[in-house]
């Protein structure tokens, strides 16, 4: 079973902010105008892994089950300010803004005015349930096998159909995308309308979004963590600290 103590937990996390700059100035639990009584290791979060009296020892599965729990709730309150009037489901609109909301400055007035167009499309009517929605988060979650795999059917067509698109997301990634989330799709990203996606620009809209939301602490923290649980039958973290 692979496992590691509060300590260690405090190590690696302290040793995460020393190597980012925006961390190191936070590593006691300071911002700018605020000033908090104790360090942020001691707060909540740290108490849930370890305990209120710090003896517990985190899991692998317990820390990868948390951190696929907090981007499902991240998904779900994202789609709840689009859902502002609680029907369950979000507009044709609404769905394309979410998806370029995080695009380049440069190139976001081009796609908002694609998003403008769906009002007067036969889309206007479409609505995407929170399910969809989920579908979708998740392909943004396997961004580079997926964007290999549009290269790929483009490649060997000349051009990346609708079904093309279904058929790299359900058997590369394993995910099922409707029609109508696909159609959407197509809309803001089928740059002159041939029919076939712009798949340079789809790519880099999708993995700017989940840059600026993956924090490379968060992304490193897991990776460290992996490799301590790893090498946890060969070494102790101490020594990887060290």
């Amino acid at each position: 079973m692979l496992e590691i103590k509060r300590d260690e937990f405090k190590n690696v996390m302290d040793l995460m902010r020393a190597h980012n700059r925006q961390g190191a100035l936070h590593r006691d639990g300071l911002r700018a105008g605020i000033r908090v009584g104790s360090s942020v290791e001691n707060g909540g979060l740290v108490e849930y892994f370890f305990g209120t009296d710090g003896k517990k020892c985190l899991r692998h599965e317990s820390f990868v089950q948390f951190l696929r729990s907090l981007h499902d709730e991240m998904v779900r309150l994202e789609f709840a300010h689009y859902d502002y009037k609680l029907r369950g489901t979000i507009s044709a609109k609404d769905f394309a803004l979410s998806m370029v909301a995080s695009a380049d400055m440069k190139h976001l007035n081009k796609l908002l005015d694609r998003v403008d167009e769906l009002n007067g499309s036969n889309l206007s009517n479409i609505r995407i349930t929170l399910e969809e929605f989920k579908n979708f988060a998740e392909l943004r979650k396997r961004l580079q096998p997926f964007s290999i795999a549009l290269f790929s059917y483009g490649k060997a067509s000349g051009l990346l159909t609708k079904k093309d698109f279904q058929r790299a997301a359900s058997q590369v990634c394993g995910v099922s995308l409707t029609d109508n989330v696909v159609e959407i799709i197509f809309h803001v990203f089928d740059a002159n309308r041939d029919g076939s996606l712009s798949s340079d620009e789809f790519i880099r809209v999708l993995h700017k979004r989940e840059r600026d939301i993956a924090q490379p602490t968060e992304a490193g923290l897991l990776d460290f963590l992996l490799c301590c649980w790893n090498c946890g039958n060969n070494c102790s973290i101490a020594r990887i600290l060290a």
